[in-house]
Protein backbone atom coordinates (compact mmCIF):
# COMPACT_ATOMS: atom_id res chain seq x y z
CA UNK A 1 0.00 0.00 0.00
CA UNK A 2 2.85 2.36 0.84
CA UNK A 3 4.51 1.54 -2.52
CA UNK A 4 1.37 2.61 -4.36
CA UNK A 5 1.25 5.84 -2.45
CA UNK A 6 4.84 6.59 -3.45
CA UNK A 7 4.48 5.49 -7.12
CA UNK A 8 1.38 7.63 -7.73
CA UNK A 9 3.04 11.04 -7.22
CA UNK A 10 6.10 9.86 -9.13
CA UNK A 11 4.00 8.99 -12.19
CA UNK A 12 2.24 12.32 -11.98
CA UNK A 13 5.59 14.14 -11.83
CA UNK A 14 6.97 12.16 -14.80
CA UNK A 15 3.82 12.86 -16.86
CA UNK A 16 4.04 16.54 -16.01
CA UNK A 17 7.70 16.66 -17.07
CA UNK A 18 6.89 14.94 -20.38
CA UNK A 19 4.06 17.36 -21.08
CA UNK A 20 6.26 20.30 -20.13
CA UNK A 21 9.07 19.13 -22.41
CA UNK A 22 6.57 18.71 -25.26
CA UNK A 23 5.04 22.16 -24.78
CA UNK A 24 8.43 23.76 -24.14
CA UNK A 25 10.96 22.19 -26.58
CA UNK A 26 14.00 22.82 -24.44
CA UNK A 27 16.21 20.57 -26.55
CA UNK A 28 15.38 22.51 -29.72
CA UNK A 29 15.94 25.80 -27.87
CA UNK A 30 19.40 24.64 -26.73
CA UNK A 31 20.26 23.51 -30.29
CA UNK A 32 19.25 26.90 -31.67
CA UNK A 33 21.15 28.73 -28.93
CA UNK A 34 24.40 26.93 -29.66
CA UNK A 35 23.85 27.45 -33.42
CA UNK A 36 23.76 31.19 -33.00
CA UNK A 37 20.00 31.53 -33.52
CA UNK A 38 18.27 33.39 -30.71
CA UNK A 39 14.74 32.07 -30.24
CA UNK A 40 13.04 32.54 -26.92
CA UNK A 41 11.21 29.78 -25.10
CA UNK A 42 8.08 31.92 -25.21
CA UNK A 43 8.26 31.97 -29.02
CA UNK A 44 8.57 28.19 -29.13
CA UNK A 45 5.62 27.78 -26.75
CA UNK A 46 3.64 30.19 -28.91
CA UNK A 47 4.37 28.02 -31.94
CA UNK A 48 2.94 25.04 -30.09
CA UNK A 49 -0.20 26.99 -29.27
CA UNK A 50 -0.53 28.15 -32.89
CA UNK A 51 -0.18 24.50 -34.00
CA UNK A 52 3.12 25.17 -35.72
CA UNK A 53 5.78 22.46 -35.51
CA UNK A 54 8.76 24.31 -33.96
CA UNK A 55 11.33 21.99 -35.54
CA UNK A 56 10.00 22.81 -39.04
CA UNK A 57 10.73 26.47 -38.36
CA UNK A 58 13.82 26.46 -36.19
CA UNK A 59 15.90 23.93 -38.14
CA UNK A 60 15.49 25.76 -41.51
CA UNK A 61 16.20 29.02 -39.64
CA UNK A 62 19.46 27.52 -38.34
CA UNK A 63 20.44 26.44 -41.86
CA UNK A 64 19.68 29.91 -43.25
CA UNK A 65 21.63 31.62 -40.47
CA UNK A 66 24.63 29.39 -41.04
CA UNK A 67 24.43 30.25 -44.77
CA UNK A 68 24.41 33.97 -43.98
CA UNK A 69 20.75 34.54 -44.91
CA UNK A 70 18.62 36.59 -42.56
CA UNK A 71 15.00 35.47 -42.26
CA UNK A 72 12.02 36.64 -40.24
CA UNK A 73 10.64 33.89 -38.04
CA UNK A 74 7.16 35.39 -38.20
CA UNK A 75 7.14 35.17 -42.02
CA UNK A 76 8.33 31.58 -41.78
CA UNK A 77 5.44 30.75 -39.45
CA UNK A 78 3.00 32.49 -41.80
CA UNK A 79 4.22 30.43 -44.73
CA UNK A 80 3.94 27.23 -42.68
CA UNK A 81 0.37 28.08 -41.68
CA UNK A 82 -0.46 28.81 -45.34
CA UNK A 83 0.48 25.23 -46.21
CA UNK A 84 3.94 25.86 -47.60
CA UNK A 85 7.08 23.83 -47.21
CA UNK A 86 9.43 26.05 -45.21
CA UNK A 87 12.32 23.61 -45.43
CA UNK A 88 12.38 23.47 -49.25
CA UNK A 89 11.95 27.24 -49.51
CA UNK A 90 14.95 27.84 -47.26
CA UNK A 91 16.97 25.21 -49.16
CA UNK A 92 16.07 27.00 -52.41
CA UNK A 93 17.15 30.34 -50.95
CA UNK A 94 20.51 28.88 -49.92
CA UNK A 95 21.03 27.29 -53.37
CA UNK A 96 20.08 30.52 -55.12
CA UNK A 97 22.43 32.53 -52.90
CA UNK A 98 25.32 30.20 -53.67
CA UNK A 99 24.59 30.45 -57.42
CA UNK A 100 24.24 34.27 -57.31
CA UNK A 101 20.60 34.05 -58.36
CA UNK A 102 18.30 36.74 -57.02
CA UNK A 103 15.46 35.02 -55.18
CA UNK A 104 13.61 37.10 -52.56
CA UNK A 105 11.64 35.42 -49.81
CA UNK A 106 8.25 36.56 -51.17
CA UNK A 107 8.95 35.20 -54.65
CA UNK A 108 10.20 31.88 -53.25
CA UNK A 109 7.13 31.43 -51.06
CA UNK A 110 4.84 32.44 -53.93
CA UNK A 111 6.42 29.79 -56.15
CA UNK A 112 6.05 27.21 -53.38
CA UNK A 113 2.38 28.06 -52.74
CA UNK A 114 1.70 27.96 -56.50
CA UNK A 115 2.41 24.24 -56.41
CA UNK A 116 5.85 24.29 -58.04
CA UNK A 117 8.97 22.81 -56.51
CA UNK A 118 11.01 25.94 -55.81
CA UNK A 119 14.16 23.97 -54.94
CA UNK A 120 13.98 22.02 -58.20
CA UNK A 121 13.39 25.28 -60.07
CA UNK A 122 16.58 26.74 -58.65
CA UNK A 123 18.47 23.55 -59.50
CA UNK A 124 17.16 23.64 -63.09
CA UNK A 125 18.15 27.28 -63.28
CA UNK A 126 21.69 26.37 -62.28
CA UNK A 127 21.87 23.04 -64.12
CA UNK A 128 19.80 23.20 -67.35
CA UNK A 129 17.38 20.38 -68.06
CA UNK A 130 16.97 18.41 -71.29
CA UNK A 131 13.42 17.71 -72.48
CA UNK A 132 13.00 15.11 -75.21
CA UNK A 133 9.97 15.42 -77.46
CA UNK A 134 8.04 12.40 -78.73
CA UNK A 135 8.33 11.32 -82.37
CA UNK A 136 7.14 14.21 -84.53
CA UNK A 137 5.84 13.27 -87.99
CA UNK A 138 5.54 15.86 -90.78
CA UNK A 139 5.36 15.80 -94.59
CA UNK A 140 7.72 17.70 -96.89
CA UNK A 141 6.54 19.32 -100.12
CA UNK A 142 7.54 16.24 -102.16
CA UNK A 143 5.03 14.15 -100.21
CA UNK A 144 7.56 12.11 -98.19
CA UNK A 145 6.93 11.79 -94.45
CA UNK A 146 9.80 12.72 -92.13
CA UNK A 147 9.84 11.66 -88.46
CA UNK A 148 12.05 13.65 -86.08
CA UNK A 149 12.88 13.65 -82.37
CA UNK A 150 14.09 16.90 -80.78
CA UNK A 151 15.92 17.50 -77.51
CA UNK A 152 15.24 20.86 -75.91
CA UNK A 153 17.68 22.23 -73.35
CA UNK A 154 15.86 24.59 -70.99
CA UNK A 155 16.72 26.64 -67.94
CA UNK A 156 14.15 27.65 -65.34
CA UNK A 157 13.15 31.30 -65.40
CA UNK A 158 12.63 32.19 -61.74
CA UNK A 159 10.73 35.38 -62.56
CA UNK A 160 8.13 33.55 -64.66
CA UNK A 161 7.62 30.47 -62.51
CA UNK A 162 4.40 31.92 -61.10
CA UNK A 163 1.86 31.94 -63.92
CA UNK A 164 4.26 30.60 -66.55
CA UNK A 165 3.47 27.60 -68.76
CA UNK A 166 5.18 24.28 -68.07
CA UNK A 167 7.05 21.60 -69.99
CA UNK A 168 3.94 20.45 -71.90
CA UNK A 169 3.71 23.84 -73.59
CA UNK A 170 7.39 23.74 -74.55
CA UNK A 171 6.97 20.27 -76.10
CA UNK A 172 3.84 21.34 -77.97
CA UNK A 173 5.45 24.48 -79.37
CA UNK A 174 8.62 22.68 -80.43
CA UNK A 175 6.49 20.02 -82.13
CA UNK A 176 4.50 22.68 -83.95
CA UNK A 177 7.66 24.46 -85.08
CA UNK A 178 9.23 21.19 -86.26
CA UNK A 179 6.17 20.29 -88.32
CA UNK A 180 6.15 23.76 -89.88
CA UNK A 181 9.87 23.61 -90.70
CA UNK A 182 9.65 20.17 -92.30
CA UNK A 183 6.50 21.14 -94.19
CA UNK A 184 8.22 24.17 -95.71
CA UNK A 185 11.13 22.05 -97.06
CA UNK A 186 11.01 21.42 -100.82
CA UNK A 187 12.26 17.86 -100.43
CA UNK A 188 12.73 15.38 -97.62
CA UNK A 189 16.35 15.10 -98.74
CA UNK A 190 16.93 18.68 -97.68
CA UNK A 191 15.77 17.79 -94.18
CA UNK A 192 17.98 14.71 -94.03
CA UNK A 193 21.01 16.63 -95.29
CA UNK A 194 20.59 19.61 -92.93
CA UNK A 195 18.63 18.61 -89.80
CA UNK A 196 20.15 21.57 -87.96
CA UNK A 197 18.04 23.81 -90.19
CA UNK A 198 14.98 22.62 -88.28
CA UNK A 199 16.46 23.56 -84.91
CA UNK A 200 17.55 26.97 -86.18
CA UNK A 201 14.10 27.81 -87.56
CA UNK A 202 12.34 26.58 -84.43
CA UNK A 203 14.73 28.43 -82.11
CA UNK A 204 14.15 31.69 -83.99
CA UNK A 205 10.42 31.56 -83.21
CA UNK A 206 10.86 32.51 -79.53
CA UNK A 207 8.91 29.53 -78.26
CA UNK A 208 9.72 30.21 -74.60
CA UNK A 209 7.55 33.33 -74.44
CA UNK A 210 5.07 33.09 -71.58
CA UNK A 211 6.61 29.91 -70.17
CA UNK A 212 8.49 29.21 -66.97
CA UNK A 213 11.60 28.22 -68.91
CA UNK A 214 14.23 29.76 -71.13
CA UNK A 215 15.15 27.66 -74.16
CA UNK A 216 18.93 27.43 -74.54
CA UNK A 217 19.13 25.10 -77.54
CA UNK A 218 17.06 22.76 -79.69
CA UNK A 219 18.86 19.76 -81.14
CA UNK A 220 17.47 17.19 -83.56
CA UNK A 221 18.37 13.83 -82.03
CA UNK A 222 17.01 11.57 -84.77
CA UNK A 223 15.50 11.92 -88.27
CA UNK A 224 13.83 9.02 -90.12
CA UNK A 225 11.99 8.73 -93.42
CA UNK A 226 8.40 7.56 -93.09
CA UNK A 227 5.74 6.72 -95.64
CA UNK A 228 5.25 8.26 -99.09
CA UNK A 229 2.15 10.19 -98.19
CA UNK A 230 1.98 11.91 -101.59
CA UNK A 231 1.93 8.59 -103.47
CA UNK A 232 -0.68 7.19 -101.07
CA UNK A 233 -2.89 10.22 -101.61
CA UNK A 234 -2.53 9.93 -105.39
CA UNK A 235 -3.37 6.22 -105.22
CA UNK A 236 -6.43 6.93 -103.10
CA UNK A 237 -7.48 9.67 -105.54
CA UNK A 238 -7.02 7.34 -108.54
CA UNK A 239 -9.07 4.66 -106.81
CA UNK A 240 -11.80 7.18 -106.08
CA UNK A 241 -11.76 8.39 -109.72
CA UNK A 242 -12.00 4.76 -110.91
CA UNK A 243 -15.02 4.12 -108.72
CA UNK A 244 -16.68 7.28 -110.00
CA UNK A 245 -16.01 6.24 -113.62
CA UNK A 246 -17.37 2.75 -112.93
CA UNK A 247 -20.49 4.23 -111.37
CA UNK A 248 -21.04 6.50 -114.38
CA UNK A 249 -20.45 3.60 -116.82
CA UNK A 250 -22.93 1.48 -114.91
CA UNK A 251 -25.39 4.35 -115.07
CA UNK A 252 -24.96 4.62 -118.86
CA UNK A 253 -25.31 0.83 -119.26
CA UNK A 254 -28.51 0.84 -117.21
CA UNK A 255 -29.88 3.68 -119.32
CA UNK A 256 -28.99 1.78 -122.54
CA UNK A 257 -30.70 -1.38 -121.27
CA UNK A 258 -33.77 0.61 -120.34
CA UNK A 259 -33.80 2.26 -123.79
CA UNK A 260 -33.48 -1.12 -125.48
CA UNK A 261 -36.35 -2.49 -123.45
CA UNK A 262 -38.45 0.51 -124.40
CA UNK A 263 -37.68 -0.03 -128.09
CA UNK A 264 -38.48 -3.73 -127.83
CA UNK A 265 -41.76 -2.87 -126.19
CA UNK A 266 -42.51 -0.49 -129.03
CA UNK A 267 -41.69 -3.22 -131.58
CA UNK A 268 -43.92 -5.73 -129.79
CA UNK A 269 -46.67 -3.15 -129.72
CA UNK A 270 -46.27 -2.48 -133.44
CA UNK A 271 -46.22 -6.22 -134.26
CA UNK A 272 -49.40 -6.64 -132.24
CA UNK A 273 -51.14 -4.13 -134.52
CA UNK A 274 -50.23 -6.06 -137.75
CA UNK A 275 -52.86 -8.84 -137.33
CA UNK A 276 -55.47 -6.24 -136.52
CA UNK A 277 -54.60 -4.23 -139.62
CA UNK A 278 -54.58 -7.39 -141.78
CA UNK A 279 -57.99 -8.41 -140.50
CA UNK A 280 -59.33 -4.93 -141.16
CA UNK A 281 -57.93 -5.06 -144.74
CA UNK A 282 -59.60 -8.45 -145.37
CA UNK A 283 -62.93 -7.17 -144.11
CA UNK A 284 -62.64 -4.07 -146.23
CA UNK A 285 -61.69 -6.10 -149.31
CA UNK A 286 -58.45 -4.32 -149.91
CA UNK A 287 -56.60 -7.66 -150.02
CA UNK A 288 -57.71 -11.21 -150.72
CA UNK A 289 -57.23 -14.41 -148.79
CA UNK A 290 -54.64 -15.63 -151.28
CA UNK A 291 -52.73 -12.41 -150.86
CA UNK A 292 -52.65 -12.94 -147.12
CA UNK A 293 -51.61 -16.57 -147.63
CA UNK A 294 -48.77 -15.57 -149.95
CA UNK A 295 -47.63 -12.94 -147.47
CA UNK A 296 -47.50 -15.56 -144.70
CA UNK A 297 -45.46 -17.81 -146.97
CA UNK A 298 -43.06 -14.99 -147.72
CA UNK A 299 -42.68 -14.25 -143.99
CA UNK A 300 -42.08 -17.91 -143.20
CA UNK A 301 -39.53 -18.16 -146.00
CA UNK A 302 -37.82 -15.03 -144.67
CA UNK A 303 -37.66 -16.46 -141.16
CA UNK A 304 -36.29 -19.75 -142.49
CA UNK A 305 -33.62 -17.95 -144.49
CA UNK A 306 -32.77 -15.86 -141.45
CA UNK A 307 -32.48 -18.97 -139.32
CA UNK A 308 -30.24 -20.69 -141.87
CA UNK A 309 -28.12 -17.58 -142.22
CA UNK A 310 -27.78 -17.29 -138.45
CA UNK A 311 -26.66 -20.88 -138.05
CA UNK A 312 -24.08 -20.44 -140.82
CA UNK A 313 -22.83 -17.26 -139.26
CA UNK A 314 -22.30 -18.99 -135.93
CA UNK A 315 -20.56 -22.02 -137.54
CA UNK A 316 -18.09 -19.99 -139.64
CA UNK A 317 -15.88 -18.84 -136.71
CA UNK A 318 -15.37 -22.47 -135.69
Amino acid sequence: MSDLLVAGPVLVIVAAVVVLLYVVPVGLWITALFSGVHVSLATLVGMRLRKVVPADIVRPLISATKAGITLDIAQMEAHFLAGGDVGRVVAALISADRANIELPWKRATAIDLAGRDVLQAVQVSVNPKVIETPRIAAVAKDGIQVIAIARVTVRANIERLVGGAGEETIIARVGEGTVSSIGSADSHKDVLENPDGISKRVLERGLDAGTAFEILSIDIADVDVGRNIGAELQTDQAEADKRIAQAKAEERRAMAVAREQEMRAAVVEAEAQVPMALAEALRAGRIGVMDAYRMDNIQADTRMRGTIGGETATEEPE
